[in-house]
């Protein structure tokens, strides 16, 4: 898979988009393979993982919500910006990252005529893409996490925010929805695949609950694409890469092209993927610029053991974007009608 995305230093930075088309069955073979081999987890070790990631996101949610507000993802930034912008700025790149990727999937702006009308919010933090959505296209939104604690805030903010009757959220395993097929016109899921230990059966529960002709939407965390010649990841990036999943309780990764060629062994349609790394490159320095301010390291402190494992471990997400082995996978495509 190639990839390209224009540089043009405006606000609104518009990606252009490779349409992925089958082919290489040979490498997608491959990559089926090394996805096969990620799901090999223990039954005993997918609960420790879930218990982990309900625990970490039910200590150190309030402490985001404090400092960085509704949205638990990266920003989407000029790369040609000053990067010592404000906590107000950093916001409002969170929602350009929303917006920018119903761009790239082709999410029509004319709301609510052609616009989703339902959607599932697929680790849902506490809510704020799918206030958002509902907010922006009137859509009947239900978001999903495992987090009990994300969970009721999420909801509380849907209530205060008067959006109850549009957006309701609940404890749930993005591996079993508990939604029948084809429910959705919309499937939403921002930054939560990189915690999924089975990501076969995470794309496939997302395609489950899609309507013929929905959109589905997923931007994760992967590692780089595999050279024709490789294997596997060098052992000094396995390294770096375990030691972040230990902080941030993720199973192994994957690439782009992994999760590529499994849409594609579905037969999905209008695959497009792109690496939007230059875009969110301001995130994570800012994140630990806000970690070590005052107000930051005190409820850090506060917030619990989880939660400081993570905040330690942040440094390390830098330096694998520095070294083009984290890569920021924005991947769409629609279920047949």
């Amino acid at each position: 898979m190639s990839s390209s995305s224009s540089s043009t230093p405006t606000c609104h930075l518009r990606v252009r988009a490779n349409t992925v088309v089958p082919g290489a069955s040979s490498k997608k073979t491959r990559g089926l393979r090394r996805l096969n081999a990620v799901a090999e987890t223990s039954v005993m070790e997918v609960v420790e993982l879930k218990k982990g990631i309900a625990e970490l996101y039910d200590e150190s949610s309030g402490l985001w919500e404090d400092i960085w507000g509704d949205h638990m993802h990266h920003g989407f930034y000029d790369p040609n910006a000053d990067v010592s912008v404000s906590a107000p700025d950093h916001r409002a790149a969170q929602i350009r990252m929303i917006d920018e990727v119903l761009l790239f999937a082709g999410i029509s702006e004319e709301a609510p005529i052609r616009g989703p009308k339902n959607v599932v919010d697929v680790g849902c933090g506490i809510g704020g893409s799918s206030r958002y959505l509902a907010g922006k296209y009137g859509a009947n939104c239900k978001g999903i996490t495992l987090s009990p604690v994300q969970a009721r805030r999420a909801n509380a903010l849907a209530d205060a925010q008067g959006l109850a009757n549009k957006a309701s959220f609940q404890v749930a395993d993005a591996l079993d929805q508990p939604f029948p097929d084809g429910q959705f016109d919309l499937v939403w899921s921002m930054e939560s695949g990189e915690h999924m230990p089975d990501k076969a059966k995470f794309v496939n529960e997302l395609v489950r609950v899609a309507a013929p002709g929905a959109t589905i939407i997923l931007v994760t965390w992967c590692h780089r694409d595999l050279g024709a010649s490789e294997k596997a990841l060098k052992p000094e990036e396995k390294r770096l890469l375990d030691k972040i999943c230990s902080a941030f309780y993720l199973p192994a990764w994957c690439s782009t092209a992994d999760y590529v060629q499994l849409l594609q062994s579905l037969s999905l349609q209008d695959i497009k993927a792109e690496d939007w790394s230059p875009y969110v490159a301001p995130f994570w320095p800012a994140v630990i610029r806000s970690a070590l301010t005052w107000k930051g390291f005190t409820s850090l402190l506060l917030s619990g053991t989880k939660t400081i494992k993570g905040a330690l471990a942040m440094p390390l997400m830098i330096q694998g974007f520095k070294k083009d082995l984290i890569k920021y996978s924005v991947i769409t495509c629609r279920k047949p009608e």
